[in-house]
């Protein structure tokens, strides 16, 4: 399987890059040989050679360097969309797929593959937070941390938030599904804390998966759910 790592060098908050170290084990566990190919800035690059696209979070400067750079290989991004590519979008990786990022009089042009659309807020969105994607027999949990507040604009949401902020704490979704696209604001990394989404994404990309012992990752996440979920 092989996997595109967008802009590693500018873009992994809060240990992103553990997501791609999350999908590769899974992977070689299982006996299946995994390829990571860094995509840098100034490369260029076919998508329909990848199984799977990930885009990690950044700061608001990174995001408009990143911008800059994705915009020359948009039309490859969106087809590879459009026939169902697997991306995972965190944080400002997912913001750049929407149509803009605006900070107060500066917008940050997106690639405009999505209809998402993001503003600055009043405050920051920080904390521990869980949702519950319908596709999905237990809770994703992680971290967030974001100034910006994202519409969906007619998009269907990753899932609905159980506690924390989730796109702009209002609407009580967060993230976005677009086909085989998952866009999420949940750091952490995301995927080693929960393996059940992991392998989802992996299955979307055609890996036959044999199952694993994920005692120890999963009681991790029921431990978050414990902890953090609102006292009634």
């Amino acid at each position: 399987m092989k996997i595109a790592h967008l802009y590693p060098e500018l873009l992994n908050l809060y240990g992103d890059r553990g997501n791609i170290l999350a999908m590769t084990k899974r992977l070689e566990w299982r006996g299946i040989d995994a390829e990571v190919v860094r995509v840098l800035d100034g490369d260029n690059v076919l998508f329909s050679d990848f199984d799977i696209v990930f885009l990690g979070g950044g700061s608001d400067r990174e995001q408009e360097i990143v911008a800059q750079n994705l915009s020359r290989l948009r039309d490859s991004l969106s087809e590879y969309v459009e026939q169902n590519g697997v991306v995972l979008a965190i944080c400002g990786g997912y913001q750049l797929l929407g149509e803009y990022y605006q900070m107060g009089d500066e917008q940050i042009e997106g690639l405009g593959i999505l209809k998402v659309t993001t503003e600055r807020g009043e405050r920051r969105m920080i904390g521990n937070a869980a949702i519950k994607a319908d596709f999905l027999d237990r809770p994703i949990v992680g971290f967030e941390n974001h100034g910006g507040a994202t519409r969906l604009n007619g998009h269907t949401p990753l899932g609905k938030v159980i506690f924390g902020h989730g796109n702009n704490g209002t609407d009580g979704a967060e993230g976005v599904r677009y086909k085989n696209v998952f866009g999420t604001y949940l750091h952490g990394p995301l995927l080693p804390k929960n393996p059940h989404f992991c392998d989802y994404i992996l299955e979307c990309a055609n890996a036959e998966l044999t199952p694993l012992d994920d005692a120890v990752e999963l009681r991790a996440n029921d431990y978050v759910q414990a902890r953090y979920k609102p006292q009634k």
